[in-house]
């Protein structure tokens, strides 16, 4: 091949290269103005499939009910009540959704992630501390005290938390998700109350524990 003919090649490749690198940077355009979630459809696919359009209200788009407290009373004294394409149809295809998280006083939401979003919060109540850590080898632990009015993001998969700093009074958060259905893995539940289990002596190994200890942590999930 002549060093001519070389190097239009070569501007082919890299130009693949970059046009391909940019399709994949954003989410595909939408073919349609909506696709609303048929939740009686038996189709598998990922996501949701679409209701016909001439069937679709205004009702398909409209969810009621964040303005409801939602009940603490468990173990680690928070709820969280969803807006995903489940509960709210027109979100589906849409890549967005949002929680309404209460915490009771000291309540919690544990140490989670989002396997596939990331997540902005807002503090509507009282006053959270939020953090996250980086992934290996760093693990860096990032956390702040949040008020009434106060923003933070948690990035994609990472693993993150709230706790209520106040004991003596409930808080509230608003939070959105660069997902339809981000999904949510708390860690403890994974890793402890997995079912079938994973094997104790490989939790006492990875968590420097004696198998007795292990045992007792999976019989609380």
């Amino acid at each position: 091949m002549t060093s001519v003919a070389s190097f239009f090649f070569g501007l082919v490749v890299a130009l693949s290269c970059l046009s391909l690198h940019l399709a994949s940077a954003a989410d595909p355009s939408l073919l349609q103005d909506f696709c609303v979630a048929d939740s009686t459809s038996s189709v598998l696919l990922n996501g949701m499939a679409c209701k016909n359009p001439s069937t679709v209200t205004a009702n398909d788009f409209y969810f009621r009910g964040l303005h409801v407290a939602g009940n603490t009373s468990n173990a680690q004294g928070s709820r969280v009540t969803p807006v995903f394409a489940a509960q709210l149809p027109g979100l589906n295809t849409l890549g967005i959704s949002m929680v309404r998280i209460d915490y009771a006083a000291g309540g919690q939401n544990p140490p989670h992630t989002h396997p596939r979003a990331t997540e902005i919060l807002t503090v509507l109540e009282g006053s959270l501390e939020v953090g996250f850590v980086t992934s290996n080898p760093n693990n860096n632990h990032f956390t702040k005290t949040l008020y009434k009015g106060d923003v933070f993001v948690f990035p994609s998969n990472a693993i993150h938390y709230q706790r209520n700093t106040n004991w003596n009074a409930p808080a509230v958060a608003i939070a959105a998700l660069s997902s339809q259905n981000p999904g949510a893995i708390t860690i403890a539940n994974a890793v402890f109350g997995s079912q079938p289990g994973i094997s104790a002596d490989i939790l006492a190994k990875s968590f420097s524990l004696d198998v007795a200890t292990v045992n007792f942590m999976q019989s609380k999930f």
